[in-house]
């Protein structure tokens, strides 16, 4: 007899007293920290492992300690929510964890003095800030079950405060190294699944101009070992990624050498997109983020975002160059 399907969710259905008041608190908090998402009103869900099964069991422990109830069991979903919404919901908060880092991190930059290596006077605060944002940063990153949009920016901008810090020494010296073109073909250009603005936008660059024939694939955020002739994009350790402020589109064109006025109007548009910090404030920049939303939205395998998202920015770069050659004639 077939083992029947338990699903790939557990939920912690609980019911809390509501005296005394911290033990709500309590409750909320520890479920936050494990990265627990409410699907309904005192129903939680995690995705299923033995890690995250021993976290509730713990938590439901403290429930009964306190005087309530609760039950613990794994679900199949079947009617009602679906997989992919319960998903959603663990996507949109991680991704706000993630943009509050960024924004913490951009603030603790804004406060640093000039340009270049800092004084060592200003060392132990900084060391203290940055190690604050870097433990919250891998406490997100432990509750990513999917992997929401935002590390690679959050991650970039981390590393930019310690190589201010310590100099260049705890940067990898390809984030400076200039590209040479015969490295970048014929490889597979590797990247997380889910692709949005900047995988999109990176992954023309190297269609358009680095290697035509250039082949794409897609892989989970988490735990995937590159393999001979790989090379990876926006993701965690790939050789391509945020670096500081720089979105990947940004640090692509600059390793690369590629030197074109119409594509850095693209970039800063990409920039803006995916970093939301207003750096360049294309007036365009709005209506092409709808459209890459609605791309995203029409599909949901990343060969089909791909295709059409190439399909854009063709175009796009078509008229930037264009409107550049009309300046050019007229001045």
């Amino acid at each position: 007899m077939q083992e029947a399907d338990n699903g790939r969710w557990l939920l912690l259905i609980h019911q809390i007293p509501p005296k005394p008041n911290y033990l709500r608190v309590k409750i909320w908090r520890r479920l936050q920290r494990l990265g627990a998402v409410a699907i309904k009103n005192s129903v939680y869900a995690l995705p299923k492992s033995d890690q995250t099964r021993e976290d509730f069991q713990w938590v439901l422990r403290e429930i009964i300690e306190g005087g309530g109830d609760g039950t613990l069991c794994e679900a199949r979903l079947v009617d009602g929510v679906t997989d992919q919404q319960v998903e959603t919901l663990f996507q949109a908060a991680r991704t706000a964890d993630y943009r509050q880092i960024a924004d913490d991190a951009r603030q603790l930059t804004k406060g640093l003095p000039g340009k270049g290596k800092l004084p060592e006077d200003s060392h132990p605060q900084v060391e203290l800030d940055l190690g604050r944002l870097k433990r919250r940063l891998s406490e997100v990153v432990a509750i990513d079950f999917f992997g929401a949009p935002g590390r690679e920016a959050a991650t970039g901008l981390i590393a930019g405060i310690e190589a201010r810090l310590h100099g260049d020494k705890n940067t990898r010296a390809s984030e400076h190294r200039l590209a040479q073109r015969e490295d970048l073909v014929g490889k597979t250009w590797v990247t997380r699944k889910g692709i949005h603005v900047d995988r999109i936008a990176s992954a023309w660059i190297v269609r358009r101009f680095i290697d035509s024939k250039a082949k794409f694939k897609f892989v989970p955020a988490k735990g995937y070992k590159p393999l001979a002739n790989e090379i990876r994009f926006d993701m965690f350790e790939a050789e391509f990624t945020h670096v500081g402020d720089r979105c990947t589109i940004e640090v692509l064109l600059d390793r690369t050498g590629i030197d074109d006025p119409a594509l850095r109007l693209i970039a800063e548009i990409v920039h803006d997109i995916d970093l939301k910090d207003a750096k360049f404030e294309h007036s365009e920049t709005a209506g092409i983020e709808r459209l890459i939303a609605g791309i995203a939205m029409a599909h949901k395998e990343d060969e089909g975002r791909l295709d059409r998202g190439m399909a854009v920015f063709d175009d796009l770069y078509e008229y930037y160059r264009r409107k550049r050659g009309e300046r050019i004639a007229r001045d």
